[in-house]
């Protein structure tokens, strides 16, 4: 969720460390910093708020130096304010360091710390990463037997960057994401590629558990027992190097708009790779699928078509959920896990009880170089391209592309599902916004705002609820609609809208029943169907496609009734708060 950055080079730090955190942004933040080593000394400067007010407030760029590290905050432990800010120093102001993650045992390495004099500013559970390393330097005299005394009783998952009194950085990776840029003017340590793509593309991608050194002599990778380890650069990307709006005034708006071209790239995946998920798929003794959020919802739907077309039964997990339930998993079961960034806490957690339990994992994911492919046995990728907006839209949709495809090969073709015809379907609604442009401006009013759907729909309807969430800050609420009578009409009066995803299918005249119970009720009702109704107060048209190929085509206009009643509202639809894209810390 935070973003860490370093540099060491022949250039100017600061300029670099800043624009790689305003490339980062997406990842979610409240605080941002940075630090740099000049004239034997470091200099800190930080704040609250965006990269763009702080460094105009406090001119972070300004600070000399060619070595230099930063960090955007999303506060775990500790306020958010200056002082928990990174980065942070160590007691004597020696040693700076930014770190991503959480230190499970920092209150009693702090303690033991105190006691031996070290001082403390901070509420953090950073701040004991900066002490340790200046204790163990202390004593030591060395930064890597420092380093490696210091991860050796660090517990917990995470990564972090430090400068030592001599300008060497170093670095530590612990279950999150490092990532080594290899450029000519010099060395940056970032955790996402689009902290530094913009002067590299060479890339060196640290495994779990391992050490970075950066001075004068070069560049060298450990262990953490210390011995010397060899990676090969790795060519990343150009797409990544292009990540811009365009003529679009958000990512959010952007990234919606992309669908039609990036459904049809679900079909760009190797081969191999698909035929092998194919076939641990249909050899399955027991088969799960986890992933968190839109994710999960994408797993809902993966659900329902496997058991329906497939005739494959899979049960569905929220990874934040599963390790109650470890008894899920044995040396037969397979572990479909569904992640955007690759990155994300829970469902790493997830995989690896899997994994323990000697189940087979199986993953799809949009970041091919991030944590969760290096620890399946087959990943496949979205090819959907970088998506900045902290609400995830075309990666969902790119998800159930890989996951139709998959269900449909097992199927024998019964799905029908077809790429271009999806794509199309997507390009007329994306065609002309006024309508929901439109509804989204009274619906921006509403308080609350419930959404309706039945069987694969219902799965549409959670994800149109965390859309709205998200982007507005509107409490939304996805129910099943036969469950309306058993609690939920209790809640529909006047001020309520309700939202009812009613294709013309096998579940439209169920659903115009729950309509009409609610409308005489007093509430509004939004109707996205490609049948009209006179029950709807507001009707949202969609094109007629197949029955199963209905929730890549109902998703488009909710997102983007969310994005324009966000801007109605005034809030940021790229950088919801409290929200980060990839969601690293349990």
């Amino acid at each position: 969720m935070c973003s860490i950055i370093g540099y060491l080079g022949d250039i100017a730090a600061a300029q670099i460390v800043v624009n790689g955190l305003k490339r980062m942004e997406y990842r979610g933040y409240d605080s941002v910093g940075i630090a740099t080593f000049f004239g034997n000394q470091i200099l800190v400067r930080k704040g609250v708020g965006k990269v763009e007010e702080v460094n105009s407030k406090v001119k972070l760029y300004m600070l000399s130096g060619n070595i230099g590290i930063g960090h955007t905050r999303w506060a775990t432990h500790g306020r958010v304010n200056e002082t928990n800010a990174h980065p942070h120093l160590s007691s004597s102001g020696e040693i700076a360091i930014v770190h991503n993650g959480i230190i499970d045992n920092y209150k009693e390495l702090k303690e033991s710390l105190q006691r031996d004099g070290y001082r403390f500013r901070s509420e953090t559970d950073s701040e004991v990463i900066a002490n340790l390393l200046q204790y163990n330097f202390d004593t030591i005299k060395n930064i890597k037997d420092s380093m490696i005394k210091t991860v050796s009783v660090l517990r917990g998952d995470y990564s972090f960057v430090a400068v030592f009194p001599d300008g060497t950085l170093s670095a530590a990776r612990f279950h999150e994401p490092l990532i080594l840029g290899v450029g000519k003017s010099g060395y940056f340590i970032s955790s996402d590629v689009l902290g530094f793509v913009q002067y590299t593309d060479e890339a060196i991608y640290p495994n779990n558990g391992e050490i970075i050194i950066i001075n004068a002599n070069g560049l060298q990778f450990l262990d953490f027992l210390g011995r010397p380890v060899k990676h090969e650069i790795t060519k990343i990307s150009r797409e990544f190097a292009d990540v811009y709006k365009g003529k679009y005034a958000h990512f959010t708006l952007k990234e919606i708009s992309e669908q039609p071209n990036t459904i049809l790239k679900t079909a760009d995946n190797t081969r191999s790779e698909l035929e092998l998920f194919i076939e641990l798929v249909k050899n399955a003794k027991s088969l799960h699928i986890t992933g968190s959020g839109t994710s999960y919802n994408a797993a809902l739907i993966a659900k329902h078509i496997f058991l329906k077309y497939a005739k494959i039964k899979i049960e569905s997990v929220i990874a934040s959920e599963a390790r109650f339930y470890p008894d899920y998993f044995d040396n037969h079961s397979i572990l479909i896990a569904l992640s955007q960034s690759g990155e994300s806490a829970d469902v790493l957690e997830a995989v690896k009880m899997a994994k323990r339990h000697n189940s087979t994992v199986i993953s799809i994911v949009n970041t091919m170089t991030s944590s969760l492919p290096q620890i399946s046995s087959v990943s496949v990728g979205l090819n959907c391209g970088p998506e900045i907006g902290v609400a995830a839209t075309k990666s969902f949709t790119s998800q159930l592309g890989i996951l139709y495809k998959i269900a449909d090969n097992i199927a024998g073709g019964h799905i029908g599902f077809d790429s271009q015809k999806i794509s199309q379907s997507m390009k007329e609604i994306l065609v002309d916004h006024s309508k929901i442009r439109d509804i989204a401006k009274i619906l921006s009013y509403a308080s609350d705002i419930y959404i309706i759907g039945r069987g694969i729909h219902y799965p549409i309807a959670l994800e149109a609820s965390l859309k709205l969430k998200e982007l507005t800050y509107i409490h939304a609420e996805g129910l099943p609609g036969g469950e309306l009578k058993h609690g939920p009409l209790a809640l529909m009066d006047p001020s309520v809208y309700v939202i009812i995803i009613n294709p013309h299918d096998s579940t439209n005249q169920e659903n115009l029943a729950s309509a009409h119970e609610i409308k005489v009720r007093g509430a509004k009702i939004i109707g996205i169907s490609d049948k009209y109704d006179d029950t709807y107060d507001y009707w949202i048209k969609i094109p007629t496609i197949s029955e199963a190929l209905f929730p890549f085509i109902e998703i488009v206009p909710i997102q983007l009734l969310a994005y324009y009643a966000a801007v109605e509202k005034h809030t940021d639809p790229d950088y919801p708060r409290n929200l980060a894209k990839s969601v690293t810390v349990k």
